[in-house]
């Protein structure tokens, strides 16, 4: 081979080497049944998703462009949440960039689109909803995660490994951490405990636990999201947009309940509501909730003019 077809083959490898991909990704969540749930496509879980184009204005314009056009679903609040960028992660030869969002928004906007499915983010997630106590899965967890951390070679990694264990799902008297769902994820993935992990090269003898899986890295990315809104919900009240435009205030705090998947002290809920001026009456009633009419609100959206940051806080009360 001569020295110019050997130049024209490098130049040519350096280009494939970097030929970089940018996909445009969306973690849409809506409150369907009662519960959060998350917006899929195709036969498989995937969250809806393209690559960003030349055409596109924006970011944003180009993620919503994609998601109305897979899902028929109209994007209301969006924020961008994490770029993921690792060099394999999902799988290909070609390096993929993926810029997430978290869209909120409500599912009866929606037109009709087949293939899409809302999915209850718990079905990828059962460990995470502690609503009614302690799911049977973390009992399960412990043992497989003691397993795995036992397998170490040294010591020092065995202690490090239960020690990390232990903060993320709360063993050892610890308490339980809603926002750290990533954290969750990853470590069982890192034990190989998940089925994605035995797609990566780990041991497919084992049985992941119970969830649903998803294509690629997009339950890992889902996971970023529920820590994301978990956490946001706390210091903004990004929870309306997720609500009706009239609601009673138990259906907020069931809402606020089902994203963090922890129960409030009911008294201790409606005495921060109050004080944070975050909703107004409507001298509407509602009987739909049975037993004696219940009080209509709605959001003061005045209070983000007032308080932008400050004051408008809606932190989890512990029962």
């Amino acid at each position: 081979m001569d020295d110019r077809a050997k130049g024209i083959r490098k130049g040519k490898a350096e280009v494939k080497a970097n030929d970089v991909k940018a996909d445009l990704i969306a973690v849409v969540v809506a409150m369907n049944g009662g519960g959060p749930c998350v917006l899929t496509v195709g036969q498989e879980a995937a969250l809806p998703s393209g690559p960003f184009e030349l055409a596109h204005r924006s970011l944003q314009s180009g993620l919503r462009g994609w998601v109305e056009q897979q899902t028929g679903q109209p994007l209301g609040y969006i924020e961008q949440l994490y770029t993921f960028a690792d060099r394999d992660r999902i799988g290909e030869e070609q390096r993929v960039i993926s810029i997430s969002y978290l869209a909120l928004t409500h599912p009866d906007k929606a037109g009709g689109s087949a293939g899409r499915h809302w999915r209850s983010w718990y079905d990828c997630f059962p460990w995470e909803d502690h609503r009614s106590g302690t799911p049977a899965v973390v009992d399960d967890l412990r043992l497989r995660l003691i397993e795995w951390a036992d397998g170490a070679d040294e010591g020092a990694a065995r202690l490090d490994r239960r020690r990390r264990a232990a903060i993320a799902f709360g063993f050892d008297d610890r308490h339980w951490n809603e926002e750290l769902t990533l954290q969750r994820y990853e470590l069982l993935y890192e034990a190989a405990l998940v089925e994605e992990a035995m797609r990566g090269g780990y041991s497919a003898s084992l049985t992941p636990v119970p969830g649903k899986s998803m294509i690629a890295d997009h339950r890992r990315i889902l996971a970023t999201a529920m820590a994301r809104l978990r956490s946001k919900i706390k210091y903004r009240p990004v929870v309306f947009e997720l609500m009706p435009p009239l609601f009673t205030l138990l259906q907020l705090q069931r809402t606020v309940e089902a994203l963090s998947g922890r129960l409030i002290n009911k008294p201790n809920f409606r005495r921060l509501i109050e004080q944070q001026e975050l909703v107004e009456e409507t001298g509407e009633t509602t009987a739909e909730t049975g037993g004696r009419p219940a009080k209509l609100y709605r959001f003061r959206h005045d209070i983000l003019d007032e308080r932008p940051v400050a004051g408008t806080k809606l932190p989890l009360a512990r029962a």
